[in-house]
């Protein structure tokens, strides 16, 4: 019988692929599904060998580490200059609830300047305190452990403000306090407080009233950050002008 070139190599071929569909076959569903994974993955270059592989986990924490603190240096720098809180609805800081009334009575006399010029100040002192705060999230992005990246990375749009707001906003809020304090006193809150309720209580018949500004502030300055921190996060994660490293393009451009 007159010999077929190639054909001792085809058969061998095709040998192989009937042992490698039977090692298949005899497969659980799940290590089938597992292995049909691996090869798409491997055929379209994106596996472990293939020259479009995907992020390490390594690199996977390292993005998202750097991602935060991009996102907390932008927030620093939007929320912390002049009119940061004043001027944008989302974060601007309202009077204390219980101030309505103090509010209502000042209108009525033609004091209400005296109650603006308060809240004014009130955001002023956010203002003045927020890139104080920039120094703490970064400490809290370097302590954060690998499982926390990862866990991070793998969640909602958010996870990672919520991640801090779980975990950091008691430690977060005695660190910032001091820091509000001494703002509320160098923007004048403290003596436009003062002034406001020195003339509400020389009115008769009014209800006492008390607020702590140091901490009204601290924590509205927070929900300020963590606001446009969730805003950042979101972006990073889904918008590639965003992702302004090598690093971040490749890891969040892969998902």
């Amino acid at each position: 019988m007159e010999t077929i070139p190639g054909k001792p190599a085809k058969r061998q071929f095709l040998c192989t692929l009937c042992i490698l569909l039977t090692c298949i076959f005899i497969s659980s569903p799940a290590n089938a599904e597992s292995w049909f994974e691996k090869g798409l993955k491997f055929l379209s270059g994106s596996g472990e060998n293939g020259s479009q592989a995907g992020p390490t986990t390594n690199e996977v924490s390292r993005a998202f580490k750097q991602a935060l603190r991009i996102g907390a240096e932008d927030v620093v720098a939007q929320l912390g200059q002049k009119d940061g809180f004043n001027a944008d609805p989302n974060v601007h800081i309202p009077l204390p609830e219980k101030f309505k009334v103090v509010k209502s009575t000042l209108n009525k006399s033609g004091l209400s300047f005296l109650i603006d010029d308060l809240e004014l100040k009130l955001n002023r002192a956010a203002e003045k305190a927020t890139p104080e705060a920039k120094a703490l999230f970064i400490e809290a992005i370097r302590n954060m452990t690998f499982e926390d990246a990862m866990q991070i990375y793998k969640g909602p749009a958010d996870s990672a403000t919520k991640y801090f707001q779980g975990r950091m906003s008691d430690p977060l809020a005695e660190k910032m306090q001091p820091i509000v304090e001494n703002s509320l006193s160098r923007v004048g809150a403290i003596q436009s407080y003062d002034r406001v309720m020195d003339k509400y209580q020389s009115m008769p018949f009014v209800p006492d009233v008390k607020a702590n500004l140091t901490g009204y502030v601290t924590q509205k300055g927070m929900e300020g950050i963590f606001y446009y921190m969730a805003e950042e996060e979101a972006a990073i994660r889904k918008d590639p002008a965003k992702q302004t490293t090598e690093l971040l393009k490749r890891v969040f451009g892969s998902r």
